[in-house]
């Protein structure tokens, strides 16, 4: 058995039990609304066909890429900014502290009354649980570089440029991906919340619509785990920043 398989193995087993241990429940009690994983599959297929899912799954995704791709531009220049610079953090660091905690969803009756019931309430939602992560991570990043790299370069008289952009910025690289994996995961739980209360596509929405539309839970079944499926993917496709050559270090075992 190649290591591969020996990898995926494990996980396959659980998912098959837990659908074997699903279907059993469901037909031992003849529940006449929750859905059979068979009939979660045939509804995710109707709205396959008619192109509704993948209208959904295009809104999410492209809400998600707007905020996440703007609390990238904020999140990362500002936490190197604050990590280098000790006013810098002094200043910003206890409000960011402060307003971290706070729950994103409760960010949302604001958003609604800034920006509306469009897309820019969820784009500023995703930007508010993600920029702050990955601030916190690469401030924290820039702070456990080990003293005696700088000043071994400062001995060899390398400037501050020079030294930020060929030591730090290296250094660093392994902390912001960690908190663009925190971050991304988050923002993908906050726009289907998002879409649960303020919009009309999307796949938080899809999943109230079921609901309200006839007790549909095949379909809401369905969302949720389609919503599982896209979030394990971009938390890999995020991982496969681990494998690049100015970060590779990081992760040698």
């Amino acid at each position: 058995m190649t290591l591969h398989v020996k990898k995926i193995l494990p996980p396959l087993v659980v998912i098959a039990l837990i659908i074997a241990v699903w279907w059993w429940v469901v037909v031992q009690s003849e529940s006449p609304i929750f859905p059979t994983p068979w009939q979660v599959v045939t509804g995710t297929l109707e709205l396959a066909e008619d192109g509704t899912l993948w209208e959904h799954i295009g809104a999410s995704l492209m809400r998600v890429s707007i905020g996440f791709g703007l609390a990238m531009l904020v999140a990362i220049p500002l936490g190197l900014w604050m990590g280098w610079v000790d006013s810098a953090y002094r200043t910003f660091n206890p409000i960011f502290q402060m307003l971290r905690p706070i729950s994103p969803i409760a960010w949302i009756p604001l958003a609604i009354l800034w920006f509306g019931v469009g897309d820019v309430s969820p784009i500023f939602l995703i930007f508010i649980s993600s920029v702050f992560p990955m601030i916190v991570q690469t401030t924290s990043g820039v702070h456990t570089i080990e003293r005696r790299y700088l000043r071994a370069a400062a001995n060899f008289g390398v400037s501050r440029a020079v030294l930020f952009r060929r030591v730090v910025i290296p250094a660093v690289l392994p902390e912001i991906i960690v908190g663009m994996r925190i971050g991304i995961g988050v923002a993908w739980l906050v726009v289907v919340a998002a879409e649960m209360i303020a919009l009309r596509s999307g796949l938080g929405y899809l999943i109230m619509d079921s609901r309200n539309a006839g007790n549909r839970y095949d379909l809401v079944i369905a969302s949720m785990i389609i919503i599982g499926v896209i979030g394990l993917l971009l938390d890999g496709i995020t991982r496969l920043l681990e494998r690049l050559k100015t970060v590779k270090w990081r992760y040698v075992r």
